[in-house]
């Protein structure tokens, strides 16, 4: 039986299925586990979910909402047309000070961060010494005097960790830096309405806030916040960074506007892979590279040029030469592509796995992304892919599936 949406735009309908709660199979989301939600750490926006009709369940030992009272599909398609809140607060957020701060952080990570601008950020990689991607993160340069950092939350001990180490390796060595670990909540306000809501709130003009940039400012009358235009969906969107107290009066505020409803981690899973867009622990790890993740983009140019990031003997040399692998996007029909599903030649000869995939709302076709041997990897290339025993289809596939929203200012 279908459920018939009548949009306009990119998206039209798509069939009902199982529950997001269902379908999702994310890192550290086994969905009903042994952990007891006593157990599980909860955001401050917890018990405002439950009222809300929340399905709660376990992500990163975290108690998140992966659906409300709205249907997966349902939610999708607002955030894509109007505006969804989603609760970030569970990723980590760090402040790094001193003067030698970008030093610091570019001993850790591929990008170019001393070519920020003030209050310009870049998504990039904890990277290790074999090359291997830790975590994706973004960080900003705040005309504050330290950078912000936002990473996952299923990284969080692991990344702590890692800076801590190299925190005490730079103040050996006599070096100007310190790290705060902040108790500020997150929230994501994604689509393409989010400025239309947010600037009757916001003193600054929004449409001087362009993709990847951030701003200190009162939102609602709640001073202490920081606005960053980026996201999780391919949408225009912010996500702001509110004192814990105040975001459940932030997040009613919000509410408010008509164009605005919650959004969980179901809606947020299909929206980010409608855009390309990785989720570690699925689609990059310890052992994939940027290369292979199709990630080069995120090393700077300087930084390939002195090599002085972690892993830079490994990484640089693939940038010219193949590598065996390589991360593409896979479009199908019939039943849905998941996560481990085997990828084969026309042959019938496995080639490589799907890292993720779902039904795209939008495209009302299958979407995933994997690996695949690299003389598979061109756009247009048939391959098949195995489900439930059978073969089926598929096209590997530019990404975004999706084209994206985001708001550089023209």
């Amino acid at each position: 039986m279908l459920g018939r949406v009548v949009l306009s735009g990119r998206c039209g309908f798509w069939s009902r299925g199982p529950s997001a709660a269902a379908r999702l199979r994310l890192p550290g989301h086994p969905g009903r586990s042994s952990s007891t939600e006593a157990s599980l750490k909860q955001t401050p926006l917890h018990d405002f979910h439950r009222s809300q009709g929340g399905k709660m369940v376990e992500f990163a030992g975290w108690s998140m909402p992966v659906q409300y009272r709205d249907s997966h599909i349902t939610s999708h398609l607002h955030t894509r047309h109007h505006c969804s809140i989603f609760d970030v607060s569970h990723m980590l957020q760090t402040k790094v000070y001193g003067k030698d701060r970008v030093k610091f952080m570019e001993s850790l990570v591929v990008g170019d961060i001393a070519e920020l601008k003030d209050n310009q950020g870049t998504l990039s990689l904890f990277t290790n010494t074999k090359g291997g991607i830790m975590d994706d993160l973004i960080v900003t340069k705040t005309d504050q005097g330290y950078l912000y950092v936002v990473s996952n939350a299923g990284c969080a001990d692991k990344d702590s960790a890692h800076m801590q180490a190299r925190l005490r390796e730079f103040k050996a060595a006599g070096h100007d830096v310190d790290l705060e670990y902040l108790e500020e909540s997150l929230i994501a306000l994604q689509g393409p309405s989010m400025a239309r809501v947010l600037q009757e709130g916001v003193g600054d003009d929004l449409s001087k806030l362009t993709f990847m940039t951030s701003v200190l400012t009162p939102v609602f009358g709640i001073p202490g916040c920081r606005v960053t235009r980026c996201g999780y969906t391919g949408e225009d969107g912010v996500e702001i960074s509110v004192p814990r107290d105040s975001v459940v009066a932030l997040t009613e505020r919000l509410l408010a506007n008509d164009e605005v409803k919650l959004a969980g981690l179901g809606s947020r899973d299909s929206l980010r892979l409608e855009a390309g867009l990785c989720l570690y622990g699925n689609d990059i790890d310890e052992t994939t590279t940027p290369v292979e993740a199709a990630l080069v983009w995120t090393i700077g140019k300087r930084r390939r040029q002195v090599r002085d990031f972690p892993g830079a003997d490994i990484i640089i040399p693939q940038i010219k030469a193949k590598t065996q692998r390589k991360r593409v996007g896979l479009i199908s029909n019939g039943p849905p592509i998941r996560q481990h599903t085997p990828i084969l030649s026309p042959e019938g000869r496995v080639i490589g796995e799907v890292t993720s995939g779902c039904p795209s709302p939008c495209l009302k076709q299958n979407v995933a992304m994997g690996y695949v041997e690299t003389s598979f990897s061109k756009a247009g290339t048939p391959v098949q892919v195995e489900v439930r025993k059978k073969m089926v289809p598929a096209v590997v596939s530019k990404m975004p599936f999706v084209p994206t929203n985001y708001y550089t200012g023209h």
